[in-house]
C-alpha cells in the first residue's frame, strides 16, 4: 500500500517539471516574447598604465589589466622588452621578478588575446622606471698604464678568472720579448726614470695594422743625469709588490681586461673625454682634438682656454690627417651641463687649474676665460663662490666625504707623485686610490659605485689590439676596476668597455640624457655590476700610506710633462 501511494504522488508531479523544463527552454532559445539576446561583449581593452619606480635590486609585482572580450586572456610582450629580470606572467598579466641592471625609462608594448582567439587585441605602451641603489658615482682617474704592464696578478690571470694579461710580447723584428719587471715610481732597483711617448704617432707605430708588433719604435723620454734606458724600455711590467692595493680592489671586487681608452692620443684629449664624450673642437665637427698641447710653458699649466695666446693643440680628421692645429679650447656640450640641467651635482677634483688633466679648463663655456690682475683666469660659476664645483685641491675630496659632503657624481684627478704617470710619480698612487676607497667605505659605502680606471696607456706594451671605429677612437686598453656593494665580487669582465660607458653608466643611474658622442654607441657597465645580490660589506684596502699623509702633504703641486 505505501509504494502505490508513492508512485501515485510522483505521477502527479510529472505534469509540473515538464512544464518548467519547456519554460527554461523556450527562455534559452528566445521563444518567449519576453526574452532578450545577450549583448555582445564590451570591446578587448588595456588601460594604458605607467609602472611604478622601483629600486635595483628590489622584487617586483605589478598586475596588467584587460576589459572586455570573452576571457581568459592570454599576455604576450609584443614589442621591446621588459626590464632585465622581470617576466610577465602569461596566464594573468603579472609583471614580477627582481629588477637587475641600470634600466632607465624602458618602453615595451604588451598584447592580450581573449578566449575568441579573433583579432581582439590590444596594446599598451608602458614606460618603468627603475630607481638605482647607487647614488654616488665617483671616477679616479689614474695616469698611462696597460693590464699587462700593472696588472701582472696571478690571482687575476689564473682560472677561473682567466684575464687577459700577458708576460710578453712581439716586437717589430718579430722577436719575443719578455717583459720585465720595474718599479712604479722614480725610485728602487729599477725605477721608472724615463718616459715613452703616448701621441697618436705612438698608437699608431705599436699597432701596425693591428699586429701590435711596434712598441719598440715608440719615442723615449730620459730624466736628465740617470742612466737611461733599460733594454727594450716600453716592454715592462710594474714590480707587484708596488701595487698591491690595486691587486687587492681587482681581486675583491670586478676587473676589466676589456677596458679601451676611447681616443687614440695622449692626456690632454682623454681628460675631454671622460667628460664629454669627445674631443671635439666644437659642437658637430668631425674632428678631434688629437695631441697635448704644445708651445709656450708658463709656471701653473699652460693649456686650455686660459694658456698662452701661442698655445696650440693638433686636431685629426677622418682620414687620420694632423694638418690643422687650434687655440686649445673648445666648445660643445659635456655632462657636466647635463647633470646641472638635471639638478645633479657633481664636483671635479684636481690639482690645479692650467693642467692637462683638468677637464673643464678647455671648454669655453665652462671655463669663461678672463685676465684678471694681467693673469688668465677661469672664472665660470663652476670655478667660483665659496663651494666651487672644479676644486683645485685634489685632497678635498677625503674631506667632502667625511664630513657628509660627497656630491652625485665626482671626478677625482691626481697629482703628479700620486698618479702612475711615468717619471712624474714617486709610487704613492696606489695609497693615493685606497685612500678615497676607504673613506667612502667608512662613509657613503652602501649607495657608491667608485669606477678606477687610468687615462691613457702612456707607450707601454699592450698585446690586446683595440677595435678601430674611425681615425681616432679606440685607443688601447687601460685597466679598470668597478668598486661597490653591488660590483660582482671576484668578477673579471670581458665585456668591451670605453670611457663612454661610464658617461652612460652615469646617464642611467642619474637619468639625464646621452650626450650623443662615445655614451651613446657604448655599453653601461651592467655586466659589472648585481642589483640583486646581498651588498658587499667592506673590507680596508691595505696600502703603505693613509689618508692623513695625503691630507697633509704639504709638497707644491706637480703638474704632467707634455709628451
Amino acid at each position: 500500500m505505501k509504494a502505490s501511494a508513492a508512485l501515485t504522488r510522483l505521477i502527479s508531479l510529472v505534469p509540473f517539471v515538464a512544464l518548467a523544463i519547456t519554460i527554461l527552454d523556450l527562455t534559452a532559445c528566445g521563444g518567449s516574447g519576453t526574452s532578450t539576446t545577450p549583448p555582445p561583449p564590451a570591446p578587448l581593452s588595456v588601460t594604458t598604465t605607467s609602472l611604478a619606480n622601483s629600486t635595483l635590486g628590489a622584487a617586483y609585482s605589478q598586475s596588467l589589466n584587460a576589459t572586455g572580450g570573452v576571457p581568459p586572456y592570454r599576455w604576450k610582450v609584443s614589442s621591446g622588452s621588459l626590464p632585465a629580470g622581470l617576466t610577465l606572467n602569461a596566464s594573468t598579466g603579472l609583471i614580477s621578478g627582481t629588477i637587475g641592471g641600470v634600466q632607465t625609462a624602458i618602453s615595451f608594448t604588451v598584447t592580450v588575446t581573449d578566449s575568441q582567439a579573433v583579432a581582439k587585441t590590444a596594446s599598451a605602451s608602458l614606460s618603468f622606471t627603475a630607481v638605482s641603489p647607487i647614488q654616488h658615482i665617483v671616477i679616479i682617474f689614474q695616469e698611462n698604464r696597460t693590464p699587462d704592464n700593472l696588472f701582472q696578478d696571478p690571482v687575476l690571470i689564473a682560472p677561473p678568472r682567466n684575464a687577459d694579461i700577458q708576460s710578453f710580447g712581439t716586437n717589430s723584428l718579430g722577436q719575443k720579448i719578455q717583459l720585465a719587471q720595474i718599479e712604479l715610481g722614480t725610485a728602487g732597483a729599477n725605477p721608472q726614470n724615463y718616459d715613452l711617448s703616448h701621441a697618436h704617432s705612438a698608437f699608431v707605430s705599436m699597432y701596425d695594422n693591428g699586429k701590435m708588433d711596434g712598441a719598440d719604435l715608440i719615442t723615449i723620454y730620459c730624466q736628465s743625469g740617470v742612466t737611461c734606458p733599460p733594454a727594450n724600455p716600453q716592454f715592462q711590467y710594474v714590480n707587484p709588490a708596488d701595487v698591491q692595493p690595486y691587486f687587492q680592489m681587482a681581486e675583491q671586487y670586478t676587473f676589466g681586461d676589456r677596458m679601451f681608452q676611447t681616443n687614440q692620443g695622449p692626456s690632454f684629449p682623454s681628460h675631454q673625454f671622460i667628460i664629454s664624450g669627445t674631443s671635439a673642437p666644437s659642437t658637430g665637427s668631425d674632428l678631434f682634438v688629437a695631441e697635448n698641447a704644445q708651445g709656450v710653458k708658463q709656471a701653473g699649466g699652460d693649456t686650455g682656454c686660459t694658456a698662452p695666446t701661442a698655445e696650440y693643440v693638433y686636431l685629426i680628421d677622418s682620414a687620420g690627417n694632423e694638418s690643422t692645429s687650434m687655440f686649445p679650447c673648445s666648445e660643445h656640450n659635456t655632462l657636466l651641463d647635463n647633470l646641472d640641467q638635471a639638478n645633479i651635482t657633481w664636483r671635479y677634483y684636481t690639482p690645479s687649474a692650467g693642467s692637462l688633466w683638468t677637464g673643464p679648463n678647455a671648454i669655453q663655456h665652462i671655463c669663461v676665460p678672463q685676465t684678471i690682475n694681467g693673469v688668465p683666469a677661469c672664472t665660470g660659476p663652476d670655478w667660483t663662490g665659496t663651494s666651487p664645483k672644479v676644486v683645485l685641491n685634489q685632497a678635498q675630496v677625503l674631506t667632502d666625504i667625511a664630513n657628509g659632503q660627497l656630491q652625485q657624481v665626482s671626478w677625482v684627478i691626481p697629482d703628479g707623485a700620486e698618479s702612475d704617470h711615468a717619471t712624474s710619480n714617486d709610487g704613492s698612487g696606489p695609497s693615493w686610490v685606497a685612500s678615497i676607497v676607504n673613506s667612502i667605505g667608512g662613509a657613503t659605502w652602501s649607495n657608491t659605485a667608485i669606477i678606477l680606471t687610468w687615462d691613457d696607456w702612456g707607450g707601454w706594451y699592450d698585446h690586446v689590439a683595440p677595435p678601430i671605429l674611425n681615425s681616432y677612437e679606440y685607443g688601447y686598453r687601460v685597466p679598470l676596476i668597478v668598486i661597490s656593494p653591488y660590483a660582482k665580487p671576484a668578477y673579471v669582465s670581458h665585456v668591451q668597455h670605453d670611457f663612454g660607458s661610464i658617461l652612460k653608466f652615469i646617464e642611467e643611474t642619474f637619468n639625464v640624457p646621452s650626450l650623443g658622442y662615445a655614451d651613446a654607441p657604448a655599453d653601461d657597465l651592467a655586466d659589472c655590476f648585481n642589483f640583486s645580490q646581498t651588498p658587499i660589506t667592506f673590507q680596508t684596502i691595505n696600502a703603505p700610506l693613509k689618508a692623513d699623509f695625503f691630507l697633509n702633504d704639504k709638497r707644491p703641486h706637480t703638474d704632467p710633462d707634455n709628451d
